[in-house]
């Protein structure tokens, strides 16, 4: 499938911002960050939540632990994605169990990939809490989650497709919004 660029959405210092906004709501939402642990999906959740964690730091001193969550075996379409997926892995290095867990993706659409963390994290233990922090939530949600943490909104139509370019390992690059190619 290819895809066409309609416009960008954010660039670099625009996603910083984001970043910055969402780590000030997490920080006053949570009563400053004690307590909380940073779960990022593979693969881009994971560049976001490691922006956000060291804005926590140079704001507030404490840089709370992350872990990273592959859903690839969770997925309800991994059949219909690939014969053979490919698999990061997931590594969460702290236990769940009573945690208030910020979970972390770059885009919230159907709902498909947070039901699938979602369950994936209930298979290794009861969260205290669980909250969910997105860059962009473009809608069009099939099933009921929504983000506690927004950087954007973006409406979208099923055509359009939000593209999110990182580098490093929690640089925000560019956030584009596309549009499949006929």
């Amino acid at each position: 499938m290819k895809f066409r660029e309609k416009a960008v959405l954010m660039d670099g210092e625009a996603a910083k911002r984001a970043v910055s906004r969402m780590a000030y709501e997490i920080i006053e939402k949570n009563n400053g960050p004690h307590d909380l642990v940073f779960i990022g999906i593979q693969t881009k959740g994971v560049y976001l939540a490691r922006a956000i964690i060291e804005r926590i730091k140079e704001l507030e001193g404490i840089e709370p632990p992350l872990g990273t969550l592959d859903i690839t075996f969770y997925r309800d379409d991994l059949t219909r994605l690939n014969e053979h997926p490919v698999v990061k892995g997931s590594d969460i290095p702290f236990p769940v169990e009573d945690k208030k867990i910020v979970l972390v993706d770059d885009v919230l659409y159907s709902g498909r990939t947070i039901r699938a963390a979602i369950e994936e994290l209930f298979d290794l233990g009861r969260p205290k809490l669980v909250r969910l922090a997105v860059l962009i939530d473009r809608g069009n949600r099939e099933l009921p989650f929504r983000a506690d943490y927004i950087g954007r909104d973006v409406p979208t139509s099923k055509s359009e497709y939000i593209e999110v370019t990182v580098s490093g390992t929690s640089t925000i690059d560019r956030v584009a919004i596309a549009e499949i190619d006929n």
